[in-house]
């Protein structure tokens, strides 16, 4: 071995041609191989000491490599004389100071990228590798000084990413050290080092309590032997802190999962112990017996339910009926609004999605899917979804198999689908906005809904339900709804359904004083118009049928004149769509 102890003018190590000078300044010494040429004094007429190295019983010389070792335990000790020099103490506090401005992992790599080049002039290339579950170490960022920011590739490190030497990571686990190797190009038997043509690298451990959690390697491509014993600590000394900020951001990160997952299972469990009784359907008349008739067959079976109805008939309340009367009912029941959410939105939402797959996606996330795998799950506004998203659905349908967006890997699920449309899909199917095999898959068993107006029996018990729930909410008494006031909330279309009746028992509980009788002045006047309407619409004595098709001709022209013939505000005004005004006023007769 060989160390120069401040000689005047300087040694160098010569070595296959390259020249490696020996800095006299700092404490360490270089390893010498058979066929190395000391060259001492002044370099343009240097003393010239050949080196020869005999290896033991004729066996050929071990592989040597030139090594400087600062270990993890004595990282107290290099600080404290690091001290003793305030240009290096304030680089390094500018550098670490950087560290504990941000808790995100991804940035908190970025920053630790760019201290390193900032404390390090010579520093060309830098590799940062993360352990992950296996203890692999997987570069997770690779910069090159000068070089923009490279694009990520399927890993998560930079485009072109360079894997830490497996002989300068071993040395390091070994040695729980930090490393540097000069002239590591030559002296290295590795490939992923001597391919890249380094001339000094380093490599310091990321410490985390007692586990590795990564490595940090710096390389120079540019001199031999550029980097010092000084360097050295400098990177350790960094390394030791930024080990520090990087085990918080990852305490943080798995912490804001483990909120966010429990958060999550918090709202789906106070849904599901709420709707864990099976919830009660108000209603005595033929058409609601008939959905409580076709739900108790289908309650025990695996096939796809639609739901059929008008906006606000209740079709999400029969759909927590299928799943909680059934067999599945110790599963979860999850329900989306596929009208609520853009196309790339609903497909994360439904299947879930990896890391990364698309700006905003900082964690990998379970779809409702997953989540409901051995429940149901209800699709509301099922004929909103796009073509594209409705072969996806068609697929877990049919194979029981989801892929989260940007993942490759097929999960496995048992879900029934339960869906619902105020559309009419068939209409859809025809006109090519609705896939003929989703729409058959999906209505294997229909339960039609009907609207309020078709049970109008059932009014009186929707009203009493709802008056009595509010005002027991508000803390408020009620002495009883008026005859008149009856009435006029029976003969009401009611073109919102039940959802537009308990808005309207909302708002009579709110206005209604202590103890009072609810009558036709405390409603709204748009049910209140209801008062003389028979008067108004005279229908003819005869069946029920008959009678109640000519009060709704009559409904429909009424609103089509205050519209001035405009069907499709028409339409919304009546709570109905387009395309069933139009079937309205053809059966009608109504141009």
């Amino acid at each position: 071995m060989v160390r120069d102890l401040r000689s005047t003018n300087g040694s160098t190590l010569q070595r296959g041609g390259v020249r490696v000078p020996i800095d006299g300044s700092v404490d360490w010494a270089l390893k010498l191989d058979d066929g190395d040429q000391l060259l001492l004094g002044d370099l343009s007429e240097p003393v010239v000491v050949d080196i020869g190295i005999e290896g033991l019983d004729g066996d050929a010389p071990e592989q040597q490599e030139i090594v400087a070792l600062k270990r993890i335990v004595d990282v107290p000790t290099i600080v404290d004389r690091a001290y003793g020099d305030p240009e290096r103490m304030t680089a390094l506090y500018r550098a670490t100071a950087t560290l504990g401005h941000d808790v995100d992992q991804a940035r908190m790599l970025e920053n630790m990228g760019r201290a390193v080049f900032d404390l390090l002039p010579g520093a060309t290339h830098l590799t940062i590798a993360l352990a992950d579950e296996t203890a692999q170490m997987v570069p997770v960022l690779t910069r090159v000084r000068g070089e923009k920011k490279k694009d990520k590739d399927a890993s998560g490190a930079g485009a072109g990413a360079m894997q830490v030497s497996r002989s300068l990571l071993k040395k390091v686990q070994q040695e729980r050290a930090a490393v540097l190797m000069a002239n590591a190009g030559e002296e290295l038997a590795s490939r992923s080092v001597a391919g890249a043509k380094i001339m000094s690298t380093m490599g310091v451990p990321l410490f985390g309590g007692e586990d590795v959690l990564g490595i940090l390697q710096v390389d120079n491509r540019a001199a031999a032997g550029i980097f010092h014993e000084r360097e050295l600590e400098t990177l350790t000394i960094f390394a030791s802190q930024a080990a520090r900020a990087l085990h918080a951001a990852r305490l943080f990160q798995r912490l804001q999962v483990a909120e966010a997952r429990l958060a999550g299972e918090n709202r789906f469990l106070k849904k599901k112990e709420a709707a864990r009784r099976v919830p009660a359907i108000i209603g005595d008349s033929a058409g609601m017996k008939r959905v409580l008739e076709l739900v108790e067959k289908v309650k025990e079976t695996r096939v796809t339910v639609a739901i059929e109805g008008e906006t606000g008939t209740g079709k999400e309340l029969v759909a927590s009926l299928v799943h909680y009367s059934g067999g599945r009912r110790d599963a979860l029941f999850v329900a989306q609004n596929c009208a609520a959410l853009p196309e790339n939105l609903l497909e994360s939402e439904l299947f879930g999605h990896k890391r990364g797959s698309f700006t905003g996606a900082d964690q990998d996330k379970k779809g409702l899917f997953e989540i409901a795998h051995g429940g149901t799950i209800f699709l509301d506004e099922i004929g909103e979804m796009s073509l594209g998203l409705q072969a996806k659905l068609l697929r877990a349908l049919q194979e029981g198999e989801i892929r989260p967006v940007g993942s490759a890997v097929v999960k496995h699920v048992d879900v029934r689908v339960v869906s619902a449309t105020n559309r009419n899909l068939e209409e859809m199917v025809s006109k090519g906005t609705f896939r003929q095999d989703l729409f058959y898959r999906l209505r294997v068993f229909p339960i039609r809904i009907p609207p309020l107006r078709e049970r109008r029996d059932d009014i009186p018990a929707l009203v009493r339900h709802f008056l009595e729930r509010y005002a027991s909410e508000m803390n408020r008494d009620l002495g009883g709804v008026a005859q008149e006031g009856m009435d006029c909330l029976t003969n009401y279309a009611w073109p919102g359904n039940v959802r537009e009746l308990e808005n309207e028992c909302q708002r009579i509980v709110i206005q209604l004083e202590g103890g009072g009788i609810v009558g036709p002045e405390h409603l709204s006047p748009r049910v209140r118009q209801m008062e003389n309407f028979l008067d108004r619409v005279g229908p003819r004595k005869g069946l029920l049928k008959d009678q109640m098709e000519q009060v709704e001709r009559w409904i429909l022209g009424e609103a089509l004149r205050e519209h001035g013939g405009n069907k499709s505000a028409t339409a919304r005004d009546l709570g109905i769509t387009r395309e069933g005004l139009h079937k309205k006023l053809s059966k009608f007769g109504i141009g």
